[in-house]
């Protein structure tokens, strides 16, 4: 139930399995479209996963709620978005479960695959109303850019359920995929994924204070990660910094998680720090920008190259990019922008989208690197120099090449570098 992007890669991977799948939702255009195997998203291994399935005849994509019917097992991987208060809002959960609830066959199992707080299953069985279905949590790790790995090779199975039977049933589901399995209760599960995206939020927030601390006191943030990385306890994964963490998951679920806190009554200070650091990385990169160009932003025509959260996906939600954006436009900067992932035609109030890269540049005053493509790594230092009224570059992800970006004449400020 569900074919965003977590319903579409669970769909493709659990048909890959050898499973009869069945896709539903309310969009009548993206099922026509899924059921032709045109994915609407950007992940690698998808579009084809989709395809082997629908040409196989292991999967297909419905409006009628009532497919529900002859499912053993249905997956809720609707949307959860964060309310005013960061609380996960759960009304599209309820709602699915209150659409299903007359289609479900007897002993069938529902799974939470969907991000969702801790009392989230009791909740779905109340909506239900059937004493003959169970409900399962079983959590999704996706990264975007490596779901279908993730789907098909997990780090773990994370299931929580109150019946042993029924987390055996859904272990069964994933045959032929080797990996650690914690089963334990649905709260312990629920919890679990917002555990895992905060400590990785605070890892991020963390190494770009370090970075900070780098610029001022004329250290190298690269050679730090690859010093501390080596330490097994702490892991290179996670260590790199950047202009602040987003996307559709660590924002919402680091507000959820601090939100479930305080229902708890534990102050999460630690949380709401790594927060306000990733805020803060967003306004260091204004402030670099700032230093950089001569005069005031009001006059200085600026280039963007990303604009995605991080590179190999189409995902816009929660970009630091576009919140660096937003703060240059504010200041009256011109900006102009480009992403291999986002086509020209998009909307961005006080953005001119290019379709090459080098065209953004033409007369700015300074270039700003957001994303990791490697579009960019291998762009001609001359060409930068060339295009640009005065050649200032922040590369935000230490992306570009610092000695050929000096020799060029170019005036580069990193990140973690002074």
């Amino acid at each position: 139930m569900g074919t965003g992007y977590v319903g579409i890669t669970t769909a493709a991977s659990m048909a890959s399995l050898g499973h009869d799948v069945i896709g539903i939702d309310i969009d009548a255009d993206k099922v026509e479209r899924l059921n032709r195997a045109e994915v609407p998203i950007l992940e690698p291994g998808l579009p084809e996963l989709v395809r082997d399935g629908v040409r196989q005849g292991h999967l297909r994509f419905t409006t009628e709620h009532a497919a529900v019917g002859d499912a053993e097992f249905v997956f809720l991987c609707v949307p959860t978005p964060p309310a005013e208060d960061g609380r996960a809002d759960l009304s599209h959960l309820l709602d699915a479960a209150r659409t299903l609830a007359p289609h479900l066959q007897p002993d069938s199992v529902v799974i939470n695959k969907s991000t969702v707080p801790v009392g989230s299953c009791a909740r779905v069985e109340r909506e239900l109303g059937r004493q003959d279905v169970y409900v399962v949590s079983n959590p999704e790790f996706l990264r975007e850019g490596h779901a279908v790995q993730d789907c098909l090779q997990p780090d773990r199975l994370v299931i929580g359920s109150a019946d042993e039977a029924a987390a055996i049933r859904v272990f069964s589901l994933y045959r032929g995929v080797v990996t650690p399995l914690v089963v334990t209760d649905p709260a312990t599960a629920e919890l679990t994924k917002y555990a895992a995206n905060a400590f990785l939020a605070t890892k991020l927030s963390f190494i770009n204070s370090i970075a900070a601390i780098c610029e001022e006191v004329g250290a190298d943030i690269g050679d730090v990660v690859l010093g501390m990385g080596h330490d097994k306890r702490i892991g290179a994964e996670f260590l790199r910094p950047g202009p602040g963490w987003g996307g559709s998951c660590f924002p919402k679920d680091t507000r959820a998680l601090d939100a479930i806190a305080r229902d708890a009554g534990y102050d999460f200070t630690l949380l709401r720090e790594t927060i306000a650091v990733n805020e803060a990385q967003k306004h260091r990169v204004v402030e670099k920008v700032e230093r950089l160009v001569p005069d005031a932003l009001a006059d200085a025509k600026v280039a963007v190259w990303g604009l995605t959260f991080k590179a190999g996906t189409d995902d816009l939600r929660e970009s630091p990019s576009l919140a660096v954006i937003e703060q240059l436009v504010a200041a009256g900067a011109d900006v102009h922008a480009h992403d291999p992932a986002v086509d020209v035609g998009t909307t961005i109030e006080g953005v001119t989208l290019h379709k090459d890269p080098l065209d953004a540049l033409d007369g700015a005053h300074a270039l700003v690197v957001m994303t990791e493509w490697d579009d960019y790594r291998w762009i001609d230092p001359d060409e930068i120099v060339e295009r640009m009224s005065t050649p200032n570059v922040v590369d935000t992800r230490n992306l570009l090449n610092r000695a050929s970006l000096s020799r060029a004449g170019c005036r580069l400020v990193s990140t973690g570098r002074s």
